[in-house]
């Protein structure tokens, strides 16, 4: 039997029982948890090397158990065995911190090898997931729609007094602000659109209909 210890995680005492009778003769078993507060004490006292954890839980799910576990120091290593294949899901428990993500219809050689790879550092999951995190991690990250969507609605404010041609002092009295702040404002309206003058940031705004 492989000296590797597991530790099994799902709220359903027969899923358990199933798992282990499954994978006893592949694997070393650390022990069962069925809730984040037993899985938590069990990652503590029992130190598995890969936990098997199911993401659904009525105390928090698996997220949590991550969460907590890598709060206590030297966490082990986490794949996710749930019966969702849903995106949110996935994507929601490999941010946690899990390394794999497979679904209950793995047969057990193959749960086997998947906790072996995911101890050795392997990213592990079941085919048609590794699409979810791929599109979450692997894409560029978000821009703004607009460069108006880079200002504050105060700065959008100050903007459009000064494409109707408001003065500092006149702006400053119309927003009851100080004139010290509207400049404030006007040199971060600036520095965000990277424009070099008020006379470019006039003309910018006037450009678009401010």
């Amino acid at each position: 039997m492989s000296s590797l210890r597991v530790l099994i995680v799902d709220d359903h005492a027969i899923f358990r029982s199933g798992v282990r009778a499954e994978l006893e003769s592949l694997l070393g078993i650390a022990g069962e948890a069925g809730t984040v507060e037993e899985a938590v004490a069990a990652i503590e006292e029992e130190q598995p090397d890969v936990v098997l954890l199911d993401v659904h839980m009525p105390d928090g799910g698996g997220v949590e158990v991550i969460r907590r576990s890598a709060a206590g120091g030297s966490p082990p290593r986490f794949l996710a065995l749930s019966v969702s294949d849903a995106a949110e899901d996935v994507i929601a428990v490999i941010r946690a911190g899990a390394r794999g993500y497979v679904t209950k219809s793995i047969s057990p050689p193959e749960l086997a090898d998947a906790v072996r790879r995911v101890h050795e550092g392997d990213a592990v999951f079941s085919p048609r997931l590794a699409g979810f995190v791929l599109d979450a991690f692997a894409g560029p990250a978000p821009q703004p729609e607009t460069e108006l969507d880079l200002l504050t609605p105060r700065e959008r404010e100050v903007l459009q007094h000064l494409a109707r041609g408001y003065m500092y002092k006149e702006i400053a009295l119309r927003l009851e602000i100080s004139p010290k702040t509207v400049e404030a404002h006007v040199s971060s309206v600036l520095r965000k659109l990277q424009l070099s003058s008020r006379h470019e940031l006039s003309r910018w705004a006037a450009d678009r209909g401010l």
